[in-house]
């Protein structure tokens, strides 16, 4: 069966990147027999630019007959001073919660070549691999009402609410259950419930879930300590299971344990598994089109969809030891780039992981 692919690579390095993982594509086409089709959209501010809308119809027509979605990046400085509801963030928002995309799952994996790169000794983020789970459909990013307004005497206060309902945390907590039992088997809870209580809630009924899961450890952490102890100790998480606005804050942090984040990958996923794929990274405007940006977040992001929704192991196994042995042979663009290594470009890096594919 031929899987449906749309491509969104939207902004700044969105199309480098999403350039150089199609090569890797059409090297898994030619060379090993995957069987995809793939359908171009606008998405983000090349979509403003274009129609004035950051998801237009037509792409979200075209996202819900696909099989998958591989999105490059949106967003940046261009479209800032535009109305917040058009802006091109609006845009990816939408489109997650127009396809019910509510898990999130973020891996954060330290490649052995990369150990220097981290910010943190070498022994503190050897072997490192955590999987951050976070709610996408829900929490504060979502919640009304919100907005910003302006009391008589001029004064301005802007407001966000923060909710989650009994259904939107029982469906993350039970998939973060799930995934830590094919990990390790510990699952840690993030919240706030000292001081929130929408996360006292969270922390309460992912409590109840827990009887029904004795195979697997779980722990809860307030997030402040959470942030903590990701740079103290990180190797102590297999699973991390945490609301959208911790979610975001935390897999970014872990990010910089790997070395760059240009490095990591994320998979957006419905009830069904089907999902959008995407580097954790933004679009990098200050370097876009100067060959310049990492694409293995995005290859990477590849292969999670080959994975987690075409049911495509054996490729995604595949993506994954070429970009190993490409790190390996010491190759790097600049974000990852340690003297005695061979820098190279965006184009040059997806090159020599086709290269790899066949090693």
């Amino acid at each position: 069966m031929t899987h449906k692919i749309l491509v969104l690579a939207g902004d700044g390095i969105g199309p480098e990147i999403m350039e150089a993982t199609e090569l890797v594509i059409g090297a898994l086409v030619k060379r090993f027999g995957l069987d995809v089709s793939l359908e171009h959209a606008l998405m983000g501010g090349a979509a403003i630019d274009d129609c004035g809308e950051p998801l237009p119809a037509s792409t979200l027509d075209l996202a819900r007959r696909s099989d998958a979605i591989l999105l490059g990046a949106v967003g940046g400085p261009k479209w800032e001073k535009i109305d917040r509801a058009r802006r091109p963030e609006r845009g990816l928002l939408a489109l997650r919660s127009e396809l019910e995309l509510f898990c999130n799952l973020r891996p954060a994996v330290l490649f052995a070549p990369l150990a220097a790169s981290s910010t943190l000794k070498p022994d503190v983020v050897a072997g490192l691999d955590i999987m951050i789970i976070r709610e996408l459909t829900g929490g504060i990013y979502f919640g009304e009402p919100r907005g910003i307004e302006v009391a008589p005497d001029g004064t301005r206060s802007g407001r966000n609410t923060m909710v989650y309902n009994e259904h939107e945390i029982s469906r993350i907590a039970r998939l973060g259950f799930d995934i830590a039992g094919k990990r390790q088997g510990r699952l840690c809870s993030v919240d706030k419930a000292n001081v929130l209580e929408t996360t006292e809630l969270w922390r309460d009924i992912v409590t109840s879930l827990g009887d029904e899961y004795p195979a697997i450890e779980l722990s809860h952490m307030y997030v402040d300590n959470a942030a903590m102890q990701l740079v103290r100790n990180p190797k102590q998480f297999d699973v991390i299971v945490t609301s959208n606005l911790f979610g975001d804050v935390l897999s970014d942090l872990a990010s910089m344990l790997t070395g760059s984040i240009g490095m990591l990958p994320s998979a957006s996923l419905d009830a069904d598994g089907k999902g959008m794929f995407e580097p954790v990274h933004g679009s990098a405007p200050d370097i876009a089109g100067q060959d310049l940006a990492n694409p293995l977040a995005t290859i990477q992001s590849l292969a999670m969809m080959l994975r987690y929704t075409l049911d495509e192991s054996a490729h995604a196994e595949r993506i994954e030891r070429a970009v190993a042995r490409t790190l390996d042979k010491g190759y790097r663009t600049g974000d990852i780039y340690s003297d005695g290594m061979q820098k190279i470009g965006t184009r040059a890096m997806a090159e020599q992981v086709v290269t790899a594919l066949g090693d």
